[in-house]
C-alpha cells in the first residue's frame, strides 16, 4: 500500500503517503494546526503525533484550547515535575502522575526520609523552566515486560505497576500508566528521565511553560492506610498565561470562600475532634439556615405531590443482602453491630428501605405514581484522606426520593422530575446548568435492551426538552439503570454536581416489588432514584461557598439586626426588633453601649443581610435608616412598615425564581 485515506472530524478525507503520522495529517489540513498540534486521536484513542495512522482511520487533531489538550499539557507537565525532583534528589522513588481536574500531581518518596517544604516548590519549578528550555522530546517506546522491570529496578512503585501486569491484576489506575497486554510503554523526555507511561504527551518540552505548583500533601500509595506514605506535590496548567492568571485567581477566590472557614467566623458549625472524623455538629445559627432549608424543601415536595416517609439509621443486614449493597458497597459501609437477634448495619443509603415502604401492602396501578420523600441520614465510611469539611463526610442527610412508576409513566415522570429540581436549584439561586446522561454498559446491565432503551430516551427528551446542555458518557451508567447528573455553575466559575436522576431497573427485582395493573395482572414497577442536593450538609457547603457566606435574606440565620446610636435609643430600636419579630423575621437588637461604628462593622463581618440604625429623628418619626448589605450608602428616614413590606417582597420573591 503506498497510500493511506483518513477521515476527520468534519467527514473529509485527506490521503496521505503509507506510514504517515498524525503529525502529517495535522501538516496537510494546514500549516497553522501543525504548529498548534499536541496529539491527536485516531480511531478512538489518544496518540503522539508521531504515531502512525492507519488507512480509513477517523483521526481528529488535539490542540491545547480544548479538554484533551489541556490533559496532554498537564501530563505531560507531570512528567517534567518528576524529572525535576530527579535532579534535585536523587535516588528519589516516583510513583505516578496523572493529570487531573484543572492540574496534575506527582507522589515521591524522597531518599532518606526528606520531606518538601514550600520553599522547595520555588526550588522544583526553577528546575522545571531549565527542562522546558532545554526543548528536549518526548520519546515513546515500548518493551517487555521483563525488559521494563530490569529498567525500573530501582523504583519500586513501578516495579509494582509492572508486576500487576505481568499477573493480570492491573487495575485502570495502573492501565494508565502502561500500554497493558504482553508489553509496557515507556517515555523519555531525556538519557537523564524516563517514565513508565501510556502517554500521549507533547512533542517536546517547549510546549510546556503556563504551569504552578501549588502545595504538598500526604498520599498513601494506592490510597491504602497501610501502604507507604508519598508526597504528593500538586500543580495546575494551562495552554496560556492569561488561562493560568484566571485560573490562579479563581483559587485564591475559592479560599476566602472556604466552607470551613466561613462555617467556623460565621459560628454555624465545627468537627469537634471528639466525635471523629467527618462527622458536624450544627450550631444554633447554622441550624436556623438548615431548618429553613428542610422546611422549605419539605414545602415544595408536599406541593409536588410527594408522600413523606421515615426510616430508622440502621437495619438487618438481610436488608442490605437483599438490596445488593453488601455485595458490593460493604466497604463503604460502617462495621457490623452483633446483636443477640442478628447483625445491623448503619444504612449507607435509604432506598432499601423505602422499597419494603412500597411491599408492605399490595398495590395497584392507581397509586402510581408513588413518590416518597425522606430527609434520611445516611453513613458512609469514607477514607479519612478524601474527609474535606462538608463536601465529603461521615455522616448526611440526603433529601431522598424513590419514585415507583408504570413504564408508560416514565417519560412524564423523569420530566416532571427533572423541572422539579431546576425549579429548587433556582430557587436557592442557581441559574447556569449543564448535565451529563450515563448511558449502558453494553456488557454489564440488568433489565431488558427495551427498557433501557425507553428510560434512556425519555431522560434524553427531559433535558431537551428544558433546553438543558448535556454531554453523553457512553457505557458509564450503572448496571441497574441510565441517570442524569445535573451540575451548577457557582459565582466564580467552578462546576458543583448536585442532583441525580436515576433509573433503577434492579431493586424492584430484588426486593420483588410488584403492583397490580389494569390488566388484573401482576408488574414490575420502574424505580427512580432523586437526590436533589445530594445531601443537605453538602449542598450548605456549595450554598456558602457561592454566597461567600452572604447568604440571601430569606436563608440567613439573622436578618436584620437594630441597632440604637445610644443606649436611650435602645427602648426604641427594641420596639423596632418586636414588629419585625411578630412577622416572623429573625431579628436582633444590640444594645447601644459600644461605639456604633464598631457595632456596624461587626454586623456586617457577620453577613447580616439589613442592619437598621435609629436615632433621634427616628424615634420621633417612627422610622429607621436602613444599611443593606453590600449598599454604598444608607438609606435614612424610612417608614418602618415600608422597609417590612419591601422585606416580605424580597423573602417571598424566592418562591417563585425566574424561568
Amino acid at each position: 500500500m503506498s497510500e493511506v485515506d483518513v477521515v476527520l472530524p468534519d467527514g473529509s478525507h485527506r490521503t496521505l503517503r503509507a506510514g504517515a503520522t498524525a503529525r502529517d495529517v495535522a501538516e496537510a489540513i494546514g500549516a497553522r494546526l501543525a504548529k498548534d498540534a499536541l496529539a491527536a486521536r485516531v480511531g478512538g484513542a489518544l496518540v503522539d503525533l508521531a504515531a502512525p495512522v492507519p488507512d480509513g482511520a477517523e483521526v481528529a487533531i488535539i490542540t491545547p484550547a480544548s479538554d484533551e489538550g489541556r490533559e496532554v499539557l498537564r501530563h505531560s507537565t507531570a512528567h517534567v515535575l518528576a524529572q525535576a525532583v530527579r535532579r534535585l534528589w536523587p535516588g528519589a522513588k516516583y510513583a505516578i502522575g496523572p493529570a487531573i481536574e484543572n492540574g496534575f500531581y506527582y507522589d515521591f518518596e524522597l531518599p532518606h526520609g526528606a520531606r518538601f517544604t514550600d520553599e522547595d516548590l520555588a526550588r522544583i519549578e526553577s528546575v522545571m523552566r531549565e527542562i522546558i528550555a532545554e526543548d528536549q522530546s518526548f520519546t515513546r517506546d515500548e518493551m517487555s515486560i521483563d525488559e521494563g522491570l530490569h529498567l525500573f529496578a530501582d523504583q519500586p512503585y513501578k516495579i509494582e505497576i509492572i508486576t500487576k501486569v505481568k499477573e493480570g491484576a492491573s487495575d485502570e489506575e495502573d492501565l494508565g500508566e502502561v500500554a497493558g497486554g504482553a508489553s509496557i510503554s515507556i517515555y523519555r523526555n531525556s538519557e537523564e528521565f524516563v517514565d513508565l507511561c501510556r502517554g500521549p504527551h507533547v512533542p517536546s518540552t517547549k510546549r510546556l511553560g503556563h504551569f504552578k505548583l501549588m502545595r504538598v500533601a500526604g498520599a498513601y500509595w494506592r490510597g491504602d492506610e497501610k501502604r507507604p506514605q508519598l508526597q504528593r506535590v500538586y500543580g495546575t496548567a494551562f495552554e496560556t498565561e492569561a488561562g493560568l492568571a484566571a485560573h490562579l485567581h479563581m483559587l485564591a477566590e475559592a479560599e476566602k470562600r472556604d466552607h470551613r472557614r466561613l462555617a467556623s467566623e460565621l459560628d454555624l458549625i465545627s468537627f469537634p475532634s471528639e466525635l471523629g472524623g467527618g462527622l458536624a455538629v450544627w450550631h444554633p445559627r447554622g441550624g436556623i439556615v438548615r431548618k429553613q432549608m428542610e422546611d422549605f424543601s419539605r414545602e415544595r415536595h408536599q406541593a409536588g405531590g410527594y408522600e413523606f416517609v421515615v426510616t430508622p439509621h440502621l437495619a438487618n443486614a438481610r436488608v442490605f443482602e437483599t438490596s445488593g449493597h453488601l455485595g458490593f458497597y460493604k466497604d463503604a459501609m460502617y462495621p457490623p453491630m452483633e446483636m443477640d437477634n442478628g447483625t445491623y448495619y448503619m444504612k449507607p443509603m435509604n432506598c432499601p428501605m423505602h422499597c419494603l415502604i412500597f411491599k408492605s401492602r399490595a398495590r395497584s396501578y392507581r397509586e402510581l405514581p408513588l413518590r416518597l420523600f425522606e430527609l434520611g441520614t445516611v453513613y458512609r465510611y469514607e477514607r479519612a484522606g478524601t474527609l474535606h469539611g462538608l463536601m465529603r463526610i461521615r455522616g448526611f442527610t440526603q433529601d431522598d426520593s424513590h419514585i415507583y412508576c408504570t413504564e408508560e409513566q416514565l417519560d412524564e415522570e423523569i420530566a416532571s422530575l427533572l423541572g422539579f429540581v431546576m425549579d429548587m436549584l433556582r430557587a436557592f439561586g442557581f441559574e447556569d446548568f449543564s448535565a451529563y446522561l450515563s448511558t449502558k454498559d453494553p456488557d454489564k446491565y440488568v433489565g431488558s435492551d427495551e427498557i433501557w432503551e425507553t428510560a434512556t430516551e425519555a431522560l434524553r427528551g427531559a433535558m431537551e426538552r428544558f433546553g438543558l446542555a448535556y454531554q453523553v458518557k457512553a457505557g458509564d451508567a450503572a448496571f441497574y439503570g441510565p441517570k442524569i447528573d445535573i451540575d451548577v455553575r457557582d459565582a466564580i466559575g467552578r462546576r458543583w454536581q448536585l442532583s441525580t436522576i436515576q433509573c433503577d431497573f434492579n431493586h424492584p427485582e430484588r426486593f420483588d416489588l410488584e403492583y397490580v395493573g389494569a390488566d388484573n395482572q401482576r408488574h414490575r414497577p420502574i424505580m427512580l432514584h432523586r437526590a436533589l442536593f445530594g445531601s443537605i450538609e453538602r449542598f450548605f457547603g456549595v450554598l456558602l461557598e457561592h454566597y461567600a457566606g452572604n447568604l440571601p435574606t430569606w436563608l440567613a440565620p439573622e436578618q436584620v439586626r437594630v441597632l440604637g446610636v445610644r443606649t436611650d435609643h435602645d427602648d426604641y430600636a427594641a420596639s423596632v426588633a418586636a414588629v419585625l419579630g411578630a412577622e416572623g423575621v429573625r431579628v436582633n437588637v444590640e444594645p447601644g453601649d459600644e461605639p456604633l461604628g464598631a457595632r456596624i462593622r461587626r454586623a456586617k463581618l457577620e453577613k447580616v443581610p439589613y442592619v437598621l440604625v435609629v436615632g433621634d429623628e427616628d424615634v420621633a418619626a417612627g422610622t429607621v435608616g436602613i444599611n443593606a448589605r453590600g449598599s454604598e450608602e444608607p438609606e435614612r428616614g424610612v417608614d418602618l412598615s415600608e422597609f417590612l413590606s419591601a422585606l416580605r417582597a424580597e423573602i417571598a420573591a424566592h418562591e417563585r425564581p425566574e424561568d
